[in-house]
């Protein structure tokens, strides 16, 4: 049977399990039980000589009671772990402290009086009721502090433990998701613009090899920036403004597009390839249908808290499509912004007008957390 110093001190490595801190766990142990055991002692021979008659018997009393209560607390010690009292919940462990505190009360009054009696410190005929009262009480007191002591300790080392792992695991499991989000980006992406590219090859070969230019900025971009939660806005608008240069070869004058963009937002970090991603989704589902095409506008305004980023696209979202919010793009963005930023930002998307549909995102700018987001 392991002890608590093997479970609450095992050190995952890659080959395996090791116990590097067990000794250390021990030793603290034994120098605790042996500087609270020796106060004790100390505190209580410095009450004799100041209050009572000093003998040898009393001594050697005092001394064996704080070996004695050293022995008791260890034995029991060894006891909860083979019962796992640790793992019990509070409302089970009180209890069992409070009655064991009587019980090893009561086990060290019995083997000190037995000692105190053969050494001819107390005789059976001297004995007052009221003083083996207040021996026990004050036994009891001992042994209960000591035990709460004990199973604090553990309590709140059991409870930070938990509570680590589940940060541990809630981190893996938003890093995962994030880099699946990310990893779906690509792929569909490069479906898109092949198809808008294979289109060109045969009406304008000129016009095809410069949307390959522009696809190979992007996708190296993607590839530079994919292992990274944000990327500065500066950095994410070069390559909304190749893709946009990359449809406006294929829908030539049906598209038309405006950036206004707040100078102060350029270095604030965002989800990569979030913008692209709502614009594709923008001329997809907007004015790629519509004979006379439309237009994109992208801004951004930066406030004390926040950077407002703002896609307004020719178009209309019938309400039944808003509700279920079912576009890749939109899907995608929502979850995105729930990892990296929880409720501290917000992603809107709603008809402006009967002709303009308007996406909105609101992101925090905490210095703090958006710099520790990007390393």
């Amino acid at each position: 049977m392991k002890n608590e110093s093997d479970i609450n001190n095992t050190i995952p490595t890659k080959n395996g399990f090791t116990f590097k801190t067990k000794l250390t766990r021990n030793k603290i142990y034994w120098i605790n039980q042996i500087i609270g055991w020796s106060i004790f002692v100390i505190f209580n021979i410095s009450m004799i000589s100041l209050f009572g008659h000093f003998t040898w018997q009393r001594l050697t009393t005092t001394l064996y009671m704080g070996i004695v209560g050293v022995s008791v607390t260890h034995i029991f010690r060894s006891y909860t772990i083979n019962r796992k009292w640790l793992k019990l919940p509070l409302k089970k462990i009180i209890p069992r402290i409070i009655l064991s505190s009587f019980i090893l009360g009561a086990i060290l009054y019995i083997i000190t009086f037995t000692v105190s009696y053969y050494i001819g410190y107390v005789y059976f005929h001297k004995i007052q009721t009221g003083t083996v009262i207040w021996s026990l009480f004050n036994l009891t007191g001992i042994i209960l502090v000591w035990e709460l002591i004990y199973f604090s300790v553990h309590f709140f080392e059991n409870y930070k433990a938990v509570e680590v792992e589940a940060l541990i695991w809630e981190a893996a499991v938003k890093d995962y998701e994030l880099k699946t989000l990310k990893s779906q980006l690509n792929p569909h992406f490069i479906f898109n613009a092949l198809n808008s590219i294979r289109a060109l090859i045969k009406e304008n070969p000129e016009s095809a090899q410069t949307a390959v230019t522009y696809l190979s900025n992007i996708l190296r971009y993607s590839l530079q920036k994919g292992h990274i939660e944000t990327a500065a806005l500066d950095n994410e608008l070069q390559i909304v403004t190749d893709y946009l240069k990359l449809e406006s070869i294929r829908f030539e004058e049906r598209l038309k597009y405006k950036i206004d963009i707040d100078e102060g937002s350029r270095q604030i970090k965002i989800p990569p390839m979030m913008i692209q991603t709502l614009v594709e989704n923008g001329i997809k589902h907007g004015l790629s249908n519509r004979e006379d095409g439309g237009e994109i506008h992208l801004s951004t305004k930066l406030t004390a808290t926040n950077l407002i980023i703002e896609i307004r696209n020719t178009g209309n979202i019938e309400d039944e499509d808003l509700k279920n919010a079912k576009g890749f793009g939109i899907k995608n963005t929502k979850h995105r912004l729930n990892l990296i930023y929880g409720e501290k930002a917000r992603f809107t998307i709603e008809n402006e007008t009967d002709e303009i549909v308007l996406t909105k995102i609101v992101i925090p700018i905490e210095g703090d957390k958006n710099e520790s987001n990007n390393n």
